[in-house]
């Protein structure tokens, strides 16, 4: 690899094409390109309105388009499984814990084996072939591209071009193919589809084109779900079985949508939906932009990094693991596939995409680490479409949180899953190994993003307050165990589940581990903020949140991962979940509680990389820039800049050298770098907190806060600058790289700047 200092190679822009950057050529890059077709489809350049979904191979000559959508889930049992009735057991599981029978848990379950949720899969793919040419194509006439601006992929070659994009404002992928004769099919043929799927085609001409259909059934089941393609061209269209060819058209425009449902599909319905839009890609463009580049421009990261390095292929970019135009583009790309895959559901582990049928754990939303992690910067970054589609996914679960409340503790209240499959939140997925129905604290790491936009508006959401009213009435009926380690008669979360790993010497099952006291607290304490109109039910929950105990330091000098004494940690894990109280919580942090935060970064410092794991780099690098260690977040990002962890398009995987395709590392990457550069609570703002060497100069503007101002931040060799822009008035205090300190008055709609003179 070579780093930034090396002469950069020039890009070769198209003559017809030039390189996206919709917000100014002397800025980053607003997009990726390269000059060559996808072969694999984790190549493929992406797009997505946060329902439907589609990954562009980008060859006008042999376009595949892959099509995907949030609700398909294929039946494998679990759309009937229910969550184990345990609540009579408890006590007993209890009294067994707190006798100190450390593997007692692994007997609390009604011992069916593993079931997975259902696991996401692709539709189909379009599949575009141009009739044969002698010309010659070579790769110097190919240009493919991405534009993060207006969720656009292009393509051009010599004869033809092409270009895709999925609307928000209609809910359809729109393709418009120029310059080629066409033969144009469904085809349901991709890797790891079920051999017993039924799949029936028809092909019907109409006066301007024609409309294709793809009905698939899934095996033993009556459920299923249909493609419909509208082609309208201005050239001859005949029937070429499973599809049509296309002859003479100067363009040809294809209107695609998914349907999941069960029993027979009303396939006429959506043939009049499509033959009612306009049949033109720029009238459906412009309806789609004010949605899509609203959201996208809101905030823009500019590191000034080299104009030669801003112009290379995304693939090349990627073999400069140190320059700041990699990290802009990524950043860029991170927020841009972050809303295209929220709408509907916020992301899967894949976003929104795959072009393959075994998707790795199910393409689920994993709720105990990596959905939060996915969804880290909506607030900071101004998404609150991601957020909205957070809530949605929770607000359409909820009943079934109650119902893992009532099963599994017989408590009132609402109890997250671990995993879901988007139809389902019931706490169905555990094993012995992963007794993740014992995990109480998912429901506050869920709603705590819901919290942080509603402190970025400054107003707050009942549908949340509702949510966080349900999670303390569930600590309500669960903390009711003392702990005879404490004789002033403080509480114990018995039992108690630190994601996903277990104590030294011990079982899985434990009690007080830290993430369970700290969501807890946490879930009380705000639940009370939120309802202060019902006084005596908000003191109670303030005095059940009193009564938890406190973190345990053990005897490395680091914040223990279970505050009973006795359970020992286990370093080695790519899981930090006992550091949920530096973050996502501001409940230990280095102002407020400086020696528990000490506690903290030695427990950072003490954690192991496991198996090298996206999130777990990223987790730890979100803790770390928390805990003002610019060094260590550094290392989190060389691990993953270094490790071959990016795709040509720039979507992310699992493991280092492109093992499994995953959006942790693309969707966590833009909090990494905001956390770094600003921090802020309803109350603090702070500037610079963890600098790090790839980041020594540059402007992050439109950044929102959580004390309900936008903010503007450049920062270098010539010192540093904030504008605040506050939509209500308060005073904050202010905490600079330097260690300053000092309080500010905000009055909405007066901006204050902020420079070193005026600290």
């Amino acid at each position: 690899m070579t780093d930034a200092s090396s002469r950069p190679r020039p890009a070769r822009p198209h003559p017809d094409h030039p390189d996206p950057r919709p917000l100014g050529v002397d800025g980053p890059v607003h997009g990726t390109h390269e000059h060559r077709p996808a072969q694999r489809w984790e190549d493929a350049f992406l797009s997505g309105n946060g329902r439907h979904g589609a990954l562009v191979f980008g060859d006008p000559h042999d376009e595949r388009v892959v099509v995907t959508h949030h609700t398909l889930v294929r039946p494998n049992g679990a759309e009937h499984a229910r969550p184990p009735e345990l609540a009579a057991e408890l006590a007993a599981l209890q009294d067994r814990l707190l006798a100190g029978d450390l593997a007692a848990a692994e007997a609390f379950t009604d011992h069916r084996p593993l079931q997975w949720v259902q696991p996401f899969h692709p539709a189909f793919q379009l599949r575009l072939s141009a009739a044969p040419s002698d010309e010659p194509r070579g790769d110097a006439d190919h240009l493919r591209s991405v534009d993060f601006a207006t969720g656009e992929t292009t393509a051009s070659c010599a004869g033809g071009a092409g270009r895709l994009f999925v609307s928000r404002a209609d809910d359809v992928i729109v393709q418009e193919v120029t310059g080629l004769d066409l033969d144009v099919r469904l085809d349901h043929r991709l890797p790891g589809a079920p051999a017993d799927l039924a799949v029936g085609q028809g092909t019907v001409l109409t006066p301007d084109g024609a409309l294709l259909t793809l009905r698939a059934r899934y095996p033993d089941s009556d459920r299923g779900y249909t493609g419909v393609t509208l082609v309208v061209t201005g050239g001859r269209t005949s029937l070429l079985l499973p599809g049509v060819r296309i002859t003479g058209a100067a363009s040809v425009l294809l209107l695609t949508r998914v349907r999941r449902h069960d029993g027979e599909p009303d396939v006429a319905r959506e043939r009049r939906a499509l033959a009612d839009l306009p049949h033109s890609y720029d009238e459906l463009l412009a309806r789609h932009l004010p949605l899509h580049r609203t959201a996208y421009e809101r905030v823009v990261l500019d590191l000034h990094a080299d104009p030669g390095e801003r112009l290379l292929p995304g693939s090349e970019l990627l073999e400069r693991p140190r320059s700041p135009a990699l990290l802009e583009r990524l950043f860029a790309a991170g927020r841009y596939h972050l809303l295209s895959s929220s709408g509907l559901h916020p992301p899967r582990l894949t976003g929104l995409w795959t072009g393959d049928w075994d998707t790795a754990w199910s393409g689920a939303f994993t709720n105990d680490a990596n959905l939060n992690l996915q969804t880290s910067s909506a607030a900071a970054a101004a998404l609150p479409e991601v957020t909205d589609a957070l809530a949605g996914l929770i607000h359409r679960q909820l009943d079934d949180w109650r119902e893992n409340a009532r099963a599994v503790f017989g408590a009132r209240g609402a109890v997250a899953p671990a995993h879901s499959d988007g139809e389902s939140g019931l706490a169905y997925h555990f094993s012995r190994e992963y007794p993740l129905h014992l995990w109480t604290a998912g429901a506050d790491w869920l709603l705590k993003p819901l919290v942080d936009h509603d402190e970025s508006r400054g107003e707050r959401d009942p549908r949340t307050a509702a949510a966080l009213a349900e999670t303390a009435l569930f600590y309500e009926d669960f903390l009711t165990r003392t702990d005879p380690y404490h004789p002033d008669g403080r509480l114990v979360v018995v039992p108690s589940y630190s994601p996903e790993n277990r104590p030294a010497g011990a079982s899985w099952g434990a009690l007080n581990a830290a993430m369970d006291l700290s969501a807890a607290r946490h879930a009380l304490l705000t639940a009370a903020a939120y309802h202060p109109h019902t006084p005596e039910r908000a003191a109670r929950w303030r005095a059940l949140a009193d009564r938890l105990p406190p973190h345990r330091v053990n005897a490395d000098g680091a914040l223990a991962e279970w505050a009973r004494p006795g359970l020992d940690d286990s370093y080695d894990h790519r899981h930090l979940s006992h550091l949920y109280g530096v973050w996502p919580l501001d409940e230990i942090t280095p102002y407020d509680t400086p020696d528990l935060a000490a506690a903290a970064l030695r427990a950072l410092e003490l954690r192991g990389a496991e198996n090298d794991s996206a999130h777990g780099h990223l987790h730890h690098a979100l803790i770390a820039a928390r805990l003002r260690d610019g060094r260590r977040v550094a290392r989190a990002l060389d691990s993953v800049l270094g490790g071959d962890f990016f795709h040509a398009s720039l979507m992310s995987s699992h493991y280092p050298r492109r093992d499994v395709y995953n959006a942790d590392a693309a969707h966590t990457l833009p909090a990494v770098l905001i956390e770094s550069l600003v921090q802020s609570t309803p109350h603090r703002l702070v500037l610079l907190p963890a600098p790090v060497p790839a980041l020594r100069e540059g402007e992050l503007r439109g950044v929102r806060t959580r004390f309900g101002a936008e903010l503007d931040l450049s920062w270098g060799p010539s010192g540093t600058r904030a504008v605040l822009r506050p939509h209500r008035s308060h005073r904050i205090e202010v905490r600079t790289s330097s260690g300053g300190t000092r309080s500010l008055d905000l009055v909405a709609g007066e901006d204050r700047v902020l420079t070193p003179g005026t600290w």
